[in-house]
């Protein structure tokens, strides 16, 4: 797990985890020759590479595992097949990799792929066939990888999708994409909530320049060297830490407050998660780069209706800079296009998991989708669990296991498991919201940011 916000940002805003094959149905091979012979024939597009070097595979049962790496519709992928296959498949999506033209497929993580393959499933993971904020192209490319391995390897009597951040993204939108084709999904710190993810990076930067006091929409290039240090000073969050004294100010505090409004409300460790993202959330909220959303997907972003709180002591609602989406047409398509929209719709089973502390990607995203499911009648098939940790995807083996066993449970046997309301703001508000599926073990040896929640 990362240890701080910039660790995090460079784990998933650079290109990720270099992972895949070289094995062969018949055991190991060269990695050359077990590529060319698990490819289709096409090249990474235009301007890209693939870096998909060999992963060995895993002895589970006393035999190994069928590994397979190849390039499939111009996407890098890697499929990991037990000895004892169970028949089923787990299609992997990974998060946001920005706009480096490296692409690279991953292993599950958490401990998942181990877990998989005991259990005896099938795993396959795309690298998808551009990086960006393109949630087309991992749709897509997921489907795409597990139709060729309907073909490469034998159709599947179930299909699950996973996945952290982005993927969470990918996952949503393909449950709704390809009704039906999807058994069950565990989305993973996931953004849920499409643009809503947007408008609140946009949320963050135009509230803290209103109180204070400096004007710097669209954001300059020193932004974050000139507008930031004196917001932060005008605030004083410039020496706010997660354990250190409060050095903000009345202004600052509103600043706060609204941020733990506009992130999922109040809740156990919002303070402190605030110490912990401020600053990032200056960073990631520039607004210069290409042309189209998954290049630059602020774009979409817009605070025209936003009505914040607290209001005072500054009347925020009066005086932040209000701004329209530049793309609005690409914002309320319900096709799909790169940042597409997730309509709330599930066809399957899902259990999703969530930091109560992350502001990358807030808890917020779990109450949108929640309200997004209820309002087309399907709360029955979405099931969220609040983890009490700060960081962005700061899980443990023990509890994305627990919720995967948990899910393929529910698929096979129809019986729904239990998780946290997310809607109801007394209980997200409660002392011990989040307790019931953290991992008590993480907190007791001070994993991550666990200690900067009480104890349960």
């Amino acid at each position: 797990m990362p240890s701080s916000p910039v660790r995090a940002a460079r784990r998933l805003l650079a290109a990720g985890v270099a992972l895949a094959v070289a094995v062969g149905l018949a055991g190991a091979a060269p990695a050359s020759a077990a590529t060319d012979r698990h490819s289709d024939g096409t090249q990474p597009l235009p301007g890209y590479t693939i870096d998909n070097p060999p992963l060995a595979p895993l002895v589970v049962g006393g035999a190994p595992s069928t590994v397979r790496q190849g390039v499939h519709r111009h996407a890098g992928f890697v499929i990991e097949v037990p000895a004892k296959w169970n028949g089923d498949l787990v299609m992997w999506a990974h998060g946001y990799r920005g706009q480096e033209k490296v692409l690279s497929p991953e292993p599950p993580g958490f401990g998942l792929r181990q877990r998989l393959l005991e259990q005896g499933y099938a795993w396959a993971s795309s690298s998808y066939d551009r990086n960006g904020f393109d949630i087309r192209s991992g749709v897509r490319g997921t489907k795409d990888l597990a139709d060729h391995f309907a073909r490469v390897v034998k159709r599947p009597h179930r299909t699950y999708a996973a996945g952290v951040s982005m993927g969470g993204y990918v996952i949503a939108r393909s449950l709704e994409q390809y009704p039906g084709f999807y058994d069950g999904a565990l989305p993973m710190c996931g953004v849920l909530g499409d643009h809503q993810l947007l408008d609140f990076f946009l949320d963050y930067n135009l509230v803290a320049q209103a109180l204070a006091g400096v004007s710097a929409y669209p954001t300059p290039p020193d932004y974050l060297s000139n507008a930031v240090p004196r917001i932060q000073v005008a605030l004083g969050l410039a020496g706010l830490t997660p354990t250190g004294p409060d050095t903000t100010n009345a202004r600052g505090r509103q600043l706060r407050d609204i941020t733990i409004e506009r992130s999922g409300g109040p809740r156990p460790g919002a303070a402190a998660s605030f110490a912990v993202w401020k600053d990032f959330l200056f960073a990631i909220s520039t607004t210069d780069g290409g042309d189209s959303p998954a290049e630059r997907p602020g774009q979409l972003a817009t605070n025209l209706f936003t009505r914040y709180g607290p209001n005072s002591p500054v009347d925020v609602n009066a005086a932040v800079q209000r701004v329209a989406p530049e793309n609005p047409l690409q914002r309320i398509l319900p096709t799909l296009t790169e940042v597409p929209r997730i309509a709330g719709r599930p066809t399957a089973p899902v259990v999703s998991l969530h930091n109560l502390g992350d502001l990358f990607v807030p808890f917020s995203m779990e109450q949108a989708y929640a309200r997004d499911v209820a309002k087309h009648g399907r709360s029955r098939l979405v099931v969220h669990r609040a983890i009490r940790a700060a960081q962005h995807c700061e899980f443990t083996p023990a509890e994305a296991g627990a919720a995967w066993d948990d899910l393929t449970a529910w698929v096979r046997t129809g019986a729904r498991p239990a998780g946290d309301p997310v809607t109801d703001r007394a209980a997200v508000a409660a002392p011990d919201y989040g307790c019931r599926f953290s991992d008590r073990a993480a907190y007791a040896a001070g994993v991550g940011t666990r200690r900067l929640y009480p104890a349960c």
